[in-house]
């Protein structure tokens, strides 16, 4: 009688069961790092509550001519040499008037770009007895003034400042990543060599989920938000969704 020789072979569904928990433990594994790693993180600033913020936003001040803004330039009564034209600032700071010339209009306010325009066409030869005038609006809106989001979201950049953008609007108009630490997340607002540090920090958690105003700070320009983050999950962690 020949032995029956035994196979080495576990049964397949003991396979699939012993790469399930091995799967399991690494997706455990990966989340408690994360949340150890987030720990480590740092958050800078501080909270400001007399920060212009949701629903308590300011105006904010006379918009100021930078390049490459688009402007429409309307004059009456009419001229040979423009009507209504759209012009854009160019690096150098001028708009090109053709005939009349360059004229210079970056740092001006729109009123005051309106009252050197006049002034460059009433002071020309031949200027006719009716002073023009002349109006000024934007085309597109504010094409020089951005804020940005920097770090670990899906969209990293600069973003034009509508007005009544807050801190929510950034950072989702951004996107956060699944490694993405928004609660670590922080706000760093420009100021003059040598001024002090302006770091306002950002509850998330408060804003998200218990809809708390007190740091959905009202974005200006030049504002930068911080979103920090942690390790990049491995792909067994992806795969399962961790």
């Amino acid at each position: 009688m020949t032995a029956r020789k035994l196979s080495a072979r576990p049964p397949r569904g003991l396979l699939w069961v012993a790469a399930a928990v091995v799967l399991g433990l690494q997706a455990g594994c990966s989340s408690v790092g994360s949340a150890h790693a987030s720990k480590k993180i740092p958050q800078p600033g501080v909270i400001d509550p007399c920060q212009p913020r949701e629903l308590q936003m300011v105006s904010m001040p006379p918009y100021v001519v930078e390049p490459p803004d688009e402007m429409e330039i309307s004059v009456k009564p009419p001229s040979p040499d423009v009507s209504t034209t759209t012009l854009t600032v160019q690096s150098d700071g001028n708009i090109d008037f053709g005939f009349l010339g360059d004229i210079y209009v970056a740092g001006l306010t729109l009123e005051q770009v309106e009252m050197k325009i006049a002034q460059t066409m009433n002071g020309r030869v031949g200027a006719p007895k009716e002073p023009y005038q002349v109006s000024v609006r934007l085309v597109n809106g504010s094409q020089s003034k951005s804020y940005y989001v920097l770090g670990t979201v899906t969209t990293q950049g600069k973003f034009p400042v509508t007005g009544n953008d807050t801190v929510l609007d950034a950072i989702l108009t951004a996107g956060l990543r699944s490694n993405s630490l928004p609660e670590k997340a922080y706000l760093v607002r420009p100021h003059p060599t040598g001024g002090p540090d302006q770091i306002l920090r950002i509850d998330w958690v408060g804003i998200k989920e218990r809809g708390d105003t007190l740091t959905n700070y009202q974005i200006f320009p030049g504002d930068r938000i911080i979103v920090p983050g942690g390790k990049p999950p491995g792909l067994l962690s992806t795969l399962v969704g961790g």
